[in-house]
C-alpha cells in the first residue's frame, strides 16, 4: 500500500479498495477481486453498501448531483471510525477511485510552463535573448486567454489506474516524463453548458499524473500531421489517478489550489491553480459543446511548469514521485524499467 491520507482536509472522500484475506461485508477476499467502494475518513476506510449509497453505482450516484453526497455525510461521523467495518488506509490497496467512460485532457494551460516550453524548443536559430523570448511567450499566452479557447484531447480510460499499480516504463523510449493535473470528475451529465452553470456538473476532484512520453508527441514521418498524442500518453499504467475522490463541496477554492510534485525527494512542480490560462468553469464549458460529458469522466486541466523535459531528466528505473495537491491527499507512483519487471 503506497497511498496516504496526508493532505486530505476533506470531512470524507470516496475510494475504490481491495482488501484480500479480509473478510467483512463487501469486501473482496480473493486475490485480484474487483475493487469495493468505499467511504474514507482520515486514515481509515469502511465499504458501503448498495443502500448506503443509494445508487447502484458510483457513477450512478454522481449523476444525482450535490445532494447525493449529502447521505455519505451522514456516514462520516469520525467517532465512529473504528468501529466494525473500518480499516486502516495503510492495510488495504486503492484503485483509480473512479470509471470513467471519458477522459478529456487539457494542453498547455499553465502560463508558466507553456512560457519555459517555448524556451526549451527555441531554434538554434533563433537570434533572441531568452529573455526577449520569454517575453514573446508571456505575450502569446495573455493573449490566447483573453482571445483564445482551451485545447483538448482524449486519452484512453484503459489507462486509468490507482498509484498501487507500478508504473512500467517501456523500453522504446528512455523520455518517460511526468504531469501533475488536477482533475475534475463530472457529476450531472453536461451537454453545451455555459461557464456560468458548469460548476453545478462536478462532483469532486481527484489527483492525476498524467505520464508523457516526450520524444512521441511529434510525428517525425510527416511533420505536417502535428502531435500524436495516442503514442505518447496511452501505454499502460500512463495514467495514475486518486487516491481519492474528495466532493466539490470540500474544495473551497479549485482556482487557488497548490501542486506539488516530488522526485526521489526533490521538488519539481510546486506552483498553483492560479495559473490556469483557462479557468476550471471556462473547461467544463469548452469541452461540453462538442461531446456530452458524463458522470464519472475526468477532465484534467493541465500541468503546471516544472515537468522533466524542463529539469533534462525524465523517469528511470526505482524512481519514485510524490504527488499532493492542495486538500486532496497525496499519490505516490513508483517507476519500474519494462526490462526489470
Amino acid at each position: 500500500m503506497t497511498s496516504s491520507s496526508t493532505g486530505l482536509t476533506a470531512p470524507f472522500a470516496l475510494a475504490r479498495f481491495s482488501a484480500d484475506g479480509l473478510n467483512g461485508p463487501g469486501l473482496p477476499v480473493e486475490p485480484g477481486g474487483l475493487p469495493t467502494l468505499g467511504l474514507v475518513v482520515g486514515s481509515r476506510i469502511r465499504p458501503l453498501t448498495e443502500s448506503e449509497l443509494g445508487a447502484p453505482d458510483l457513477n450512478s450516484f454522481l449523476a444525482e448531483g450535490p445532494e447525493a453526497w449529502s447521505r455519505l455525510a451522514l456516514l462520516a461521523d469520525e467517532e465512529q471510525v473504528d468501529g466494525a467495518g473500518w480499516l486502516d488506509l495503510a492495510d488495504v490497496t486503492l484503485a483509480a477511485p473512479v470509471q470513467p467512460r471519458q477522459v478529456l485532457q487539457t494542453g498547455a494551460n499553465y502560463r508558466t510552463h507553456v512560457i519555459d516550453l517555448v524556451v526549451a524548443g527555441r531554434q538554434k536559430t533563433d537570434p533572441r535573448p531568452v529573455e526577449e523570448l520569454r517575453e514573446w511567450a508571456a505575450e502569446m499566452m495573455d493573449t490566447r486567454a483573453r482571445e483564445g479557447v482551451p485545447y483538448f484531447f482524449i486519452g484512453l480510460p484503459a489507462c486509468v489506474v490507482g498509484d498501487d499499480v507500478e508504473l512500467v516504463l517501456p523500453a522504446y523510449s528512455d523520455q518517460h516524463d511526468w504531469e501533475l493535473e488536477l482533475t475534475v470528475v463530472i457529476g450531472k451529465p453536461a451537454f453545451k453548458v455555459d461557464r456560468e452553470h458548469a460548476m453545478a456538473h462536478v462532483a469532486g476532484f481527484t489527483i492525476a499524473n498524467d505520464i508523457t512520453t516526450r520524444d512521441l508527441v511529434f510525428r517525425q514521418d510527416m511533420k505536417e500531421i502535428g502531435t500524436d498524442w495516442y503514442r505518447a500518453k496511452n501505454a499502460p499504467g500512463f495514467l495514475p489517478v486518486g487516491p481519492f475522490l474528495v466532493p466539490a463541496s470540500a474544495v473551497a477554492d479549485p482556482g487557488a489550489l497548490r501542486l506539488r510534485l516530488d522526485l526521489n525527494g526533490d521538488t519539481m512542480q510546486d506552483a498553483t491553480t492560479s495559473d490556469l490560462l483557462f479557468d476550471i468553469p471556462a473547461l467544463i464549458a469548452g469541452a461540453s459543446q462538442t461531446m456530452p460529458l458524463l458522470p464519472g469522466d475526468l477532465l484534467l486541466t493541465g500541468s503546471p511548469a516544472g515537468n522533466g523535459a524542463k529539469w533534462g531528466r525524465l523517469l528511470r528505473d526505482g524512481d519514485v514521485m510524490v504527488a499532493t495537491i492542495e486538500g486532496l491527499g497525496t499519490q505516490t507512483v513508483r517507476c519500474v524499467s519494462e526490462e526489470n519487471r
